[in-house]
């Protein structure tokens, strides 16, 4: 049998990553595992943990007005933007060093540089060889810019949290999760917010009374949402100070910084794929089958450059799965269905199962109930804000197939219920659960009329 330096070796230091080569570690195995930048990925870095807070750094915006209502009398308050990005990189340094830490004291040998495949077996980092028995691609993804005029002058997400200066007028271009994101943590923190998507509607495969509602609540809040909206071409003004956004229908816009927020596509450039004999598929990611196995038998890929939910917790079970099958006893497997997934907007989005459209595509007849409110919070804050929460049933089986919140710390809602929903709770069960009074979250297991229809 051939000799190889490792059992396992990984490339990319991200979430799906780290997370395979420390239990693989931790199994006894001989594990290495390159990554060229900073551990931890674009969650950590450039993604989740720093969007996160930032979002919560808008929050306050919101909480500083609203107390005046709760009898709070406060001076003027001044955000510091430095300030802000000083702290968030001294968190991402320590989050980065705690990843160090992890891969250390599980015994995986850390290599830095820039890996490429050279064949089944074999990576080739700065120059030297490393073979293993198995190989892991989980190298993410990264933001896709189209080729228009001017996209020179336009940043991605990646940028968004060290801008400098603070941009006084931004403008995103895109419908997404991220795009919203950044819309509403900017309008948050001050900027002049407007938002392009070259679609009707925002959030492309959410539910549509979600996409509508929160739409509407960003709106409220001040992003100037435009849909069908197509930019042609960004240019730096004459005097060199903002930038011009010309649209497909002629009109103009000014902007201090222009945000392209149009998807991410899967990192499989200059990794020698190609002569691997590595396949990839239709959207270019990596072609995985259901045990994660690449078209090379010895390689596998998890996380974004694979996989089509592109969520974090996806990446670390998926990556949980591949130790299972080459270390452990195979018996691991990820059921995609009812996973759970929040939007930071403000207010926040949680939802888990089907849209309503999907459901009935799926199961048929469904029964659907909705709510629209405004929370206790804002009957004295003087917020114009309100709730909106939606259950989709199944009529043949009464299971709660889709579960849907815009509001408050939705994703922290919308958590729990997902608990519920994995284990197959029907509405029955909703109904007969008590509530806790007075949240926002007891409306789930009180709504009783169904939609007409």
């Amino acid at each position: 049998m051939p000799t190889f330096d490792f059992d396992l070796f990984v490339i990319g230091g991200g979430s799906g990553g780290v997370r395979a080569a420390r239990m693989a570690a931790q199994t006894g195995a001989r594990v290495g595992l390159a990554e060229a930048a900073d551990l931890g990925g674009t969650c950590v870095n450039v993604g989740c943990i720093p969007k996160k807070l930032y979002s919560y750094a808008a929050g306050y915006a919101e909480a500083f007005e609203e107390s005046a209502g709760y009898g709070w009398t406060l001076k003027e308050p001044q955000f510091d933007w430095a300030h802000l990005k000083s702290q968030r990189a001294k968190e991402i340094t320590r989050l980065n060093g705690i990843y160090a830490s992890l891969l250390k004291n599980s015994g995986v040998t850390l290599v830095i540089g820039w890996a490429q495949l050279a064949d089944a077996h074999t990576v080739e980092i700065g120059g030297k060889r490393h073979t293993a028995r198995h190989l892991l691609v989980a190298t993410g993804g990264t933001p896709f810019v189209p080729d228009i005029a001017g996209r020179e002058h336009i940043v991605t997400s990646d940028a968004m949290f060290d801008l400098d200066p603070f941009p006084k007028r931004l403008l995103v271009v895109g419908g997404g999760y991220i795009a919203c994101e950044f819309a509403s943590i900017f309008n948050g923190l001050g900027s002049k917010v407007t938002q392009l998507h070259r679609r009707a509607h925002l959030l492309t495969g959410f539910d549509d009374d979600v996409r509508q509602f929160v739409a509407n609540e960003m709106g409220k809040a001040g992003v100037d949402v435009r849909l069908n909206c197509d930019v042609t071409s960004v240019a730096r003004n004459a005097h060199g100070h903002g930038l011009t956004v010309t649209l497909a229908r002629g009109q103009q816009l000014e902007a201090d910084t222009v945000l392209f927020a149009t998807g991410r596509v899967p990192n499989t450039q200059g990794l020698g794929l190609e002569a691997a004999g590595v396949k990839l598929d239709e959207r270019g990611a990596i072609a995985v089958d259901a045990h994660y196995r690449t078209s090379v038998p010895s390689i596998h890929a998890v996380g974004d450059v694979s996989t089509r939910v592109q969520l974090t917790p996806v990446a670390l079970a998926e990556a949980m799965v591949v130790v299972d099958e080459l270390f452990g006893k195979g018996k691991r497997r990820l059921d995609y269905e009812f996973i759970p997934t929040a939007v930071f907007t403000h207010p926040n989005i949680g939802t888990c199962g089907y849209s309503e459209i999907d459901a009935r595509a799926k199961f048929g007849e469904v029964t659907v109930f909705s709510s629209e409110f405004k929370s206790l919070r804002h009957t004295l804050s003087g917020s114009t804000e309100r709730t909106f929460m939606k259950l989709v049933v199944d009529k043949a089986s009464d299971r709660v197939v889709g579960l849907h919140m815009v509001g408050a710390d939705a994703g922290e809602v919308v958590q729990g219920f997902a608990v519920a929903m994995r284990a197959g709770a029907t509405k029955a069960i909703f109904d007969s659960t008590v509530g806790i009074h007075p949240t926002a979250a007891e409306e789930f297991v009180t709504m009783r009329e169904p939609m007409p229809g």
